[in-house]
């Protein structure tokens, strides 16, 4: 068994007395695996039940202010709220928490999920959230607020929690018209909202504008975000660079409610990659190639040139899902209701799940092989394929499908810089070696200035309302037992 260790990411934009967010990294930690069962089993009933009201990216929040603008109910005074909850995964009230997964549950008819009992699940829940250990420094610390964020489950437990909150609001918002300050003070006091109102805000990475009933949509870049991508130079496949040009004027395109604005997010799109290195040609060919998708078969008129060519373009765009939406689709389809157990007809397989049995693939018949990518090793699939038919040519393993691919290389950085404790305090295996180095460096930190605060004070930047430092609920009797 391995405890969770503590890695802080730093906020860039954010000012808060905490320079990290609390990511923790819980590979082979002990709930894990129970982290990632709850989520598969929960999460697409979350998607199923709230999908009305989930805002899934900013494609969906654009398509959703579309319809409202349609109906006329976007008027030259309406206001745009947006609401930012602090520090949401690490604040939510446990038991709290648990308790509204029990009641969202039972309000949309389950007794039992996947053939478990929620009694169960509560169970499972309340271990993943309460029994959270991790190593930071030399120390272990147990959390006692909130879920990991780093966890499977911790997102769809607090989507749930937002969702019964989520769903008082709109009903105070519809008896009394009030959206403010009535609402909060049901909140669990520890946690907080920024609220921002006016005719310009930005949400997620979309630029909302009210000009006089008209909605107008563009890409938002925050002010400390940094032009950069992956490089150019940098040890990666062709395709990847060419992802990263499609992926951005694909959000252009979706984002911009006028040719104007487009224009201007290509330009910046155009500027941000060639500061990372991509050549230019390349980057004209990438364009031309997406835009030959949209408008013409012809290769003189790869480009947009007025607004008429770039709102069809877009139209069609906005008609074909992304990415995400697909996958949220698919979870939703998967979700199903077993309130008894007893219930013959959840047992009946229906067509999304028959569709999915039905793409299994053979892998009897497929032999796959992969290798780390350097651009030196740019002909190795070739020769791959070379040496197999050289090798197996008129026989029987001609049969099989030769399948080579690639994994992007480690950063250096992460090759060279080491992260996480030791193996010894991930498994708290602590020796008398180790406790009389810890005591003896304790008692030279003494006999140093008092007024010096020692590393061991000054190790965790996590807040202490969230953690409590396990070493210090055992006295010096118990040193073999713990660690210090």
């Amino acid at each position: 068994m391995f405890y969770d260790h503590f890695v802080g990411l730093q906020k860039l934009y954010l000012q808060d007395d905490i320079p990290v967010r609390p990511i923790e990294s819980t590979i082979h930690a002990s709930t894990t695996k129970i982290s990632k069962f709850l989520d598969k089993i929960l999460r697409s009933i979350f998607d199923d039940k709230c999908k009305d009201t989930t805002i899934i990216d900013g494609a969906s929040l654009i398509s959703d202010l579309s319809k409202y603008n349609k109906k006329g109910l976007l008027k030259s005074t309406t206001l745009f709220c947006t609401f930012d909850i602090r520090n949401l995964y690490t604040m939510i009230p446990q038991e709290e928490t648990l308790n509204t997964l029990m009641t969202f549950l039972v309000t949309h008819g389950y007794r039992k999920v996947k053939g478990i009992s929620i009694d169960t699940i509560k169970k499972l829940a309340s271990i993943v959230i309460k029994d959270n250990v991790f190593a930071y420094g030399e120390k272990i610390y147990k959390q006692t607020t909130g879920g990991v964020m780093g966890s499977s489950f911790t997102l769809t437990l607090a989507n749930i929690f937002m969702s019964e909150w989520q769903k008082q609001i709109v009903e105070e918002q519809t008896k009394t018209g009030e959206l403010y300050g009535r609402r909060c003070k049901y909140m669990a006091s520890n946690i907080k909202l920024d609220s921002k109102i006016g005719n310009s805000p930005a949400f997620l990475d979309v630029q909302l504008t009210n000009n006089n009933g008209t909605l107008a949509t563009s890409v938002y870049h925050k002010r400390a975000a940094e032009p950069y991508v992956t490089p150019f130079t940098s040890d990666h496949p062709r395709h990847v660079f060419a992802n990263i040009i499609k992926t951005s004027i694909e959000r252009a395109t979706r984002y911009s409610s006028t040719f104007e604005d487009f224009n201007n997010e290509r330009r910046n799109i155009k500027f941000m990659l060639l500061y990372n290195g991509y050549p230019l040609t390349f980057i004209e060919n990438e364009f031309k190639k997406y835009f030959s998708e949209y408008i013409s078969i012809s290769p003189f008129l790869h480009f947009i040139d007025d607004e008429k060519k770039y709102n069809h373009t877009r139209q069609k765009l906005l008609g074909q899902p992304t990415l995400r939406q697909s996958q949220v689709a698919m979870s939703v389809a998967q979700a199903n209701i077993d309130n008894d157990g007893a219930d013959d007809r959840l047992n009946q397989p229906n067509e999304s799940t028959k569709q999915t049995e039905n793409k299994t693939f053979n892998f009897d018949e497929k032999l796959f092989i992969h290798f780390t990518h350097e651009n030196r090793f740019h002909t190795y699939r070739r020769d791959m394929h070379q040496i197999y038919e050289d090798v197996f040519q008129q026989t029987p393993a001609m049969n099989t499908r030769l399948i080579v691919g690639n994994r992007n290389r480690r950063e250096t950085q992460s090759e060279l810089i080491r992260k996480r404790p030791t193996k010894a305090i991930l498994q708290n295996k602590i020796t008398k070696r180790y406790i009389s180095k810890r005591i003896n460096k304790q008692r030279i930190a003494s006999l140093l200035s008092t007024t010096t605060v020692s590393s061991e004070e000054s190790t965790c930047t996590t807040p202490k309302q969230l953690c409590i430092d396990v070493d210090d609920t055992f006295n010096d009797s118990n040193k073999e037992n713990i660690l210090d």
